[in-house]
């Protein structure tokens, strides 16, 4: 009989917890309307993660945690896209100027809180976000955003390499189909990460004031 994911990974020592420190900030990965508009090529309707990752955002915002957003924005020529637009050409229509780069306006993105542009899939490869983390004093990362399967995975993966706890919550991350999300859900869990629900969360941010910091238990 075949086992299960879950019990062949546990066997192999995928058994390890990260834990959260008191001085987050809240990573919102690429939720510009080019991935939660279903009119661009590369979006879906991401509207429950959207609103979400609003209700974490204001949890966070209540806490006076760190907030930082990124997007994927090209200069029109795409010189600076490298060849990843020759693997996904529809890429080329995350450009400067165009709407598709522009945030989803139901985040209400305040104009303190950093917007970092990139042109590849993790958010610290080739931008100042593990500066700017540094700077503030971080040692936990909430992370939200799109899609599941590719720049949130890439930027988690990096965050741990960076020396950041990283915490995905579920119900704000998403991507264009199920079985990719399920599954890098799954294997961020296994490898990279801690997957947690939007009310841990909550209850974490709101627990900051307070001692010790409240563990964070997987979705």
């Amino acid at each position: 009989m075949s086992q299960d994911a879950s019990t062949i990974y546990r066997r192999s020592g995928f058994t390890g917890r990260l834990q959260p420190g008191r001085r987050p900030a809240l990573l919102v990965v690429d939720l510009s309307r080019g991935f939660t508009d279903p009119a661009c090529p590369l979006g879906s309707d991401l509207t429950d993660e959207v609103l979400a990752t609003r209700r974490l955002l204001d949890g966070a915002r209540a806490a006076g945690a760190a907030v930082v957003f990124t997007r994927i924005a090209y200069q029109p020529n795409l010189r600076d896209a490298g060849i990843w637009v020759r693997k996904v050409p529809s890429l080329a229509e995350l450009t400067v100027g165009s709407p598709w780069v522009e945030l989803d306006p139901r985040l209400d993105r305040r104009p303190e809180e950093p917007l970092i542009s990139k042109s590849y899939a993790s958010a610290f490869f080739g931008t100042a976000l593990a500066s700017l983390l540094a700077a503030e004093g971080v040692d936990t990362l909430l992370v939200a955003g799109a899609t599941t399967s590719g720049c949130v995975r890439a930027t988690v993966v990096d965050a741990l390499q960076h020396g950041y706890p990283a915490f995905v919550v579920r119900e704000c991350v998403g991507d264009r189909a199920p079985g990719p999300h399920e599954a890098n859900l799954f294997d961020l869990q296994a490898k990279y990460a801690e997957v947690i629900g939007i009310e841990e969360a909550l209850a974490y941010l709101a627990g900051l004031d307070r001692a010790p910091a409240p563990a964070l238990d997987p979705a």
